[in-house]
């Protein structure tokens, strides 16, 4: 892909990194959003991609976003309201209830997004920053943002004040919404394009963290990802995945380009998504 992957272009080194102005950055947050809805909602088989991460967001010539890498999606063909299965994915991105109990809905994909929307409106990374002693990520920093009001200071310092604050805010909330703590409460990514684009209004739900930090085997993964940031601070991420360096080895068969139109052409070449 002509910019490589959105992590790149956000996270990687001084040469590799692109100046997305806001602009850009909000058509490819809408962007994202409109592809996973089409695949969560249009499609003939129901795609749950499993993960949604800048990395797996790649961007042609004229930066516009494509989904890649289908290589962890299930399909859910029996309109199952869940699927159980075996947790996969990249820690700092996986929905609550799917990291702990495998439980997989579309809302999971609903969540990372959400984490990735955080990063774009920022320009950091949530699983190697740590803004304050007391916030294992940028998603925690967010959310105690939002309690305090100051959500513009997450937005990201090398636009330098030139970004729509209206946009910004509206961003981040629906990134919270998305990212709140019980699935039930995430809204479909439908509803997300038409509140990105202000069609709709964003309900703000504060997220209740203490649905899952009162669970040991939350607090246990929880003081897992911190131990192991800790013990290797300088790495750009947890997951084996090169975010930051290298260009994409994503196939033809992996690129879903972001608009009903392109994406209908390849969903039923189900052998190249489902694995």
């Amino acid at each position: 892909m002509e910019n490589n992957s959105l992590a790149r272009a956000l996270f990687g080194s001084e040469t590799s990194i692109l100046k997305l102005n806001w602009a850009t950055r909000h058509k490819i947050c809408v962007g994202i959003a409109r592809g996973l809805a089409f695949l969560h909602e249009e499609s003939t088989l129901s795609i749950v991609h499993r993960d949604i991460k800048a990395t797996n967001v790649l961007l042609d010539k004229d930066l516009n976003a494509k989904i890649s890498d289908f290589g962890l999606a299930k399909l859910n063909e029996e309109e199952n309201t869940h699927i159980s299965t075996r947790i996969a994915g990249t820690i700092g991105y996986m929905a609550p209830e799917y990291a702990l109990w495998g439980y997989l809905t579309n809302k999971a994909d609903v969540y990372s997004f959400g984490v990735v929307a955080l990063e774009i409106v920022s320009g950091r990374n949530n699983t190697n920053y740590r803004p304050k002693n007391e916030c294992v990520c940028l998603l925690d920093w967010a959310i105690v943002l939002q309690q305090k009001g100051n959500l513009m200071e997450l937005v990201d310092p090398k636009l330098e004040f030139e970004f729509n604050e209206e946009e910004a805010k509206r961003m981040i909330k629906v990134a919270l919404l998305c990212t709140n703590a019980s699935p039930t409460l995430r809204p479909t990514m439908s509803a997300v394009v038409s509140m990105l684009e202000g069609q709709t209004t964003v309900e703000e739900v504060f997220s209740d963290p203490s649905i899952y930090i009162d669970d040991l085997r939350f607090k246990s993964l929880k003081h897992h990802y911190q131990h192991m940031q800790d013990r290797n601070p300088g790495a750009p991420k947890l997951s084996s995945d090169n975010t930051c360096t290298g260009s994409s080895s994503a196939s033809a068969h992996d690129l879903y380009p972001l608009n009903a139109e392109s994406i209908s052409l390849n969903i039923s070449e189900t052998s190249s998504i489902a694995r």
